[in-house]
């Protein structure tokens, strides 16, 4: 990739798809026996969910994952083909969009296999359905107790031709915290389930549990096929389980900034709201134009890292609705000067994860709450910055 110039705005988010490519390659060969779906909810965790999902399918995915049934079908409008699977659904749902749209459509209990059913007769074709498991996450999904009766239900649908069960599912409480009894104790119970299923008249084509860190750690739980959601961004699901280097991932998102204003300041004088921070002797302070608005996490007030002239600095003082301060320490770059707060680390600059640290979080939520006021930049392989994205959900 070639350098990067300073940044000409006031703020942006740096995409690198090349990365985002090598981190789908590199995740296959964790799981080489499985199918892989690429997860984009959530505008593909704040990078742009249609560059990204083009760019995973480049890569290899030969899934799609969304949350809910509009991610799903704005994918579908961007031209992208291949399966695509969708999660969350509410009573009153665009089942029959979804169907006419050829999604793939998660099931968790019968108010909703009685919707996309009635559906399928209004479409008239059948459904292409995965019933999902709750085998102790205690979120979405159905519990041993209901699923003999919603696999019945679901089978008694698909001979009558209203639906076609394509997989068997499940999603892991704690996967990111090695050696948690309930690790074990959800792949037993998904096996059970699925056991069951089977034995009365499913036939799956994928059976699934595995997020980033089953992905990654836990061999034994791919299955059919994998879902990675933050490890596909370059991020580990938790530093508990190693780092992105372990994993032979790249960060893909770099996030940075102009400097407002570059001035010089006393000793003694209280900065942004509250005067939480007092400037301890002369010195400069440096505006940086992004704040909680733009995703900037407030619990990082004073602790949250950016690099500014190859030197590292914090917040100083609390985080606004649209800018923060940092103390230069008697340095004087320009107004214009580039603050990076965070990238893949291998040029001094903080990560998402020294963010999440600061501000008592985790990285999925730093990188996923970069709001729609941050320009996405889309950089590839051969340093191209043309693609600018100004916002919206689904980014082009």
């Amino acid at each position: 990739m070639t350098e990067r110039a300073p940044a000409k705005v006031r703020a942006r988010a740096e995409i690198d798809l090349a990365a985002l490519r090598a981190n789908v390659r590199a995740l296959r060969e964790h799981a080489p026996g499985a199918a892989f779906m690429a997860v984009v909810k959530a505008d593909a965790y704040g990078h742009g969910m249609i560059p990204c999902a083009r760019a995973a399918r480049e890569a290899g995915a030969t899934w799609i994952g969304t949350a809910t049934p509009e991610e799903a079908l704005a994918v579908r409008a961007a031209g992208i083909g291949g399966r695509v699977m969708c999660w969350l659904w509410t009573p009153g749902g665009p089942w029959r969009e979804a169907i006419e749209a050829d999604l793939d459509m998660s099931v968790s209990g019968m108010w909703a296999l009685d919707e996309v059913t009635a559906a399928a007769r209004e479409a008239g074709r059948p459904a292409r359905i995965q019933l999902k498991a709750d085998t102790g996450l205690g979120r979405n999904g159905c519990l041993p107790a209901d699923w003999p009766e919603l696999v019945a239900a679901a089978v008694a649908a698909e001979r009558e031709g209203l639906v076609t069960v394509t997989g068997l599912w499940s999603h892991f409480a704690c996967a990111d915290e090695p050696g948690h009894p309930s690790i074990a104790a959800q792949l037993t119970c998904f096996r059970e389930m699925v056991s069951f299923a089977e034995e009365h008249g499913v036939r799956p084509e994928v059976r699934h549990i595995a997020n980033s860190p089953g992905t990654l750690t836990l061999p034994e739980t791919h299955f059919d096929l994998v879902r990675p959601g933050i490890a596909m961004y370059g991020i580990s699901p938790s530093p508990e389980i190693g780092t992105p280097e372990d994993f032979g991932l790249r960060p893909v998102m770099r996030l940075s900034a102009s400097l407002a204003l570059v001035k010089h300041a006393p000793g003694g004088l209280g900065v942004s709201y509250g005067h939480h921070y007092v400037t301890p002797g002369a010195t400069t302070l440096g505006l940086v134009p992004l704040g909680y608005a733009d995703g900037i996490p407030r619990h990082a007030s004073g602790t949250g890292p950016v690099l500014i002239g190859g030197k590292r600095r914090t917040v100083a003082g609390r985080v606004a609705m649209d800018q923060f301060v940092v103390d230069l320490g008697g340095d004087e770059p320009v107004a214009g000067d580039e603050a990076v707060l965070f990238g893949p680390g291998d040029r001094g600059e903080p990560t998402a994860e020294d963010w999440a640290q600061a501000a008592g979080t985790i990285a999925y939520e730093i990188v996923t709450r970069i709001g729609a006021r941050v320009p996405r930049v889309y950089i590839d392989d051969a340093g191209d910055t043309d693609d600018v994205d100004d916002g919206g959900a689904a980014r082009e």
